[in-house]
C-alpha cells in the first residue's frame, strides 16, 4: 500500500488572477478512503487529477508512498494508479474482457494471466465473466458499465486509485447498490482511494476521513466523518452537514456494534440485515411500529439508539 503527500500543491493558470489550487497540504494514509466534498469549481477534480499528472503542477510536491510523482515518466505512472470517472470511459469497439486487460497487456502480463485476471476481476464486481466477458460496452446498463470500470481501474493491482464521481450519473437506486458494492471491494482490498464528489452524504457513507474543501481546494476540515458530523469546523462545513448530523451519525454505526438484549419476546419483530447500521434499525422500527429489532444475539431497542444520538461513537 502507498501513502499519499500534498505538500505546498499549486496550479496556476495562464491568464488567471487566482489559482485553481492554492498551496494545499494533505496526508493521506497507505489503504484509506480520502474523500474530497465541495461545491462545482473549488478544485477538488484539478487537485486530484495532479496526483496522475493528468494535470501538471505549477508548484509544490506530489508524494506517492514516499517517491515524488514529478520524477516519474507520466504515462509509466499512469499505469500504476488506478483511475475512474463518472463517464466511464470504456472502448466501445473493444469487449468487457479486452477493455479491463488493457493496462495489464501494456504492463507486458501474459495472455493468460490478463485473462485469469480479467475474469476474476469481473466475478469481484458481481459479473458472472462467462455472461459479461465477450459482450460489448453498449449492451450493459449504466450500473454495469461502472462495474466494469472499477474492475479496470483494478486489473494491474494498483496501490492508488482515483475516482471522479463515478456513481454521479447512474439513478439513486443503482448508485446506492454501487456505493455498496464499492465498500464491500474496499473492505477487502483496502487500497489507498480518492474519491471525489459533491455528495456530502455520499461522503459520509464511503470517507474514512473527507476533505471539505473551499474555494480553490482550501481545506476548510479534514477529518473522519464522524468528527465532522459531531464538530464542524465552521459554518461553511455546517451548511454541508445540514440540519440530519444526528441521523447522519447513526448510519456511521454499525448495530453489530450496538449491547443486544439477549432472549426476549421477539415474535413478530423485524430483523436488521447484517451489515446494517443503527439508521437501517432505527427506520425498520418505525416502518413497522415497533420499539425494537430483532438483531444477531436477541434485540435492541429505541431507547438504545435514541442514546446515542448525544454521544460520540466511532465506526
Amino acid at each position: 500500500m502507498s501513502d499519499i503527500r500534498l505538500i505546498e500543491v499549486t496550479k496556476q493558470y495562464d491568464g488567471q488572477p487566482h489559482p485553481a489550487v492554492d498551496a494545499v497540504s494533505l496526508d493521506i494514509p497507505a489503504g484509506e478512503l480520502v474523500v474530497f466534498v465541495g461545491p462545482s469549481g473549488c478544485g477538488k477534480t484539478t487537485t486530484m487529477k495532479m496526483i496522475n499528472r493528468l494535470i501538471e503542477p505549477t508548484s509544490g510536491q506530489i508524494l506517492l508512498g514516499g517517491e515524488d510523482v514529478l520524477a516519474k515518466e507520466p504515462n509509466e505512472l499512469r499505469r500504476h494508479i488506478g483511475y475512474v470517472i463518472q463517464q466511464i470511459g470504456l472502448f466501445p469497439h473493444l469487449t468487457i474482457a479486452e477493455n479491463i486487460k488493457l493496462v495489464p497487456g501494456l504492463l507486458g502480463w501474459s495472455r493468460d494471466r490478463c485473462e485469469k485476471r480479467s475474469d476474476e476481476l469481473l466475478d469481484l464486481v458481481g459479473l458472472d465473466p462467462s455472461a459479461f466477458r465477450s459482450r460489448y460496452p453498449r449492451q450493459l446498463s449504466g450500473g454495469q458499465q461502472q462495474r466494469v470500470g472499477v474492475a479496470r481501474a483494478l486489473a494491474a493491482d494498483p496501490p492508488v486509485m482515483l475516482m471522479d464521481e463515478p456513481f454521479g450519473a447512474t439513478d439513486p437506486i443503482t448508485r446506492e447498490r454501487l456505493q455498496n458494492e464499492f465498500l464491500r471491494l474496499q473492505a477487502e482490498l483496502r487500497k489507498t482511494i480518492v474519491f471525489v464528489t459533491h455528495d456530502f452524504d455520499e461522503a459520509i457513507k464511503l470517507g474514512d476521513r473527507i476533505a471539505v474543501l473551499k474555494e480553490r481546494s482550501h481545506i476548510a476540515q479534514y477529518d473522519t466523518p464522524e468528527h465532522i458530523l459531531a464538530n464542524p469546523a465552521d459554518d461553511y462545513v455546517a451548511s454541508f452537514v445540514g440540519s440530519a448530523a444526528a441521523l447522519k451519525r447513526l448510519a456511521l454505526i454499525p448495530v453489530a456494534k450496538l449491547t443486544a438484549r439477549p432472549g426476549g419476546a421477539q415474535d413478530g419483530l423485524p430483523a436488521v440485515p447484517d451489515g446494517a447500521s443503527a439508521r437501517d434499525a432505527l427506520d425498520l422500527m418505525i416502518r413497522h411500529g415497533t420499539s425494537s429489532v430483532r438483531v444477531a444475539g436477541g434485540t435492541v431497542d429505541f431507547e438504545t439508539i435514541s442514546g446515542l444520538l448525544g454521544s460520540d461513537h466511532g465506526r
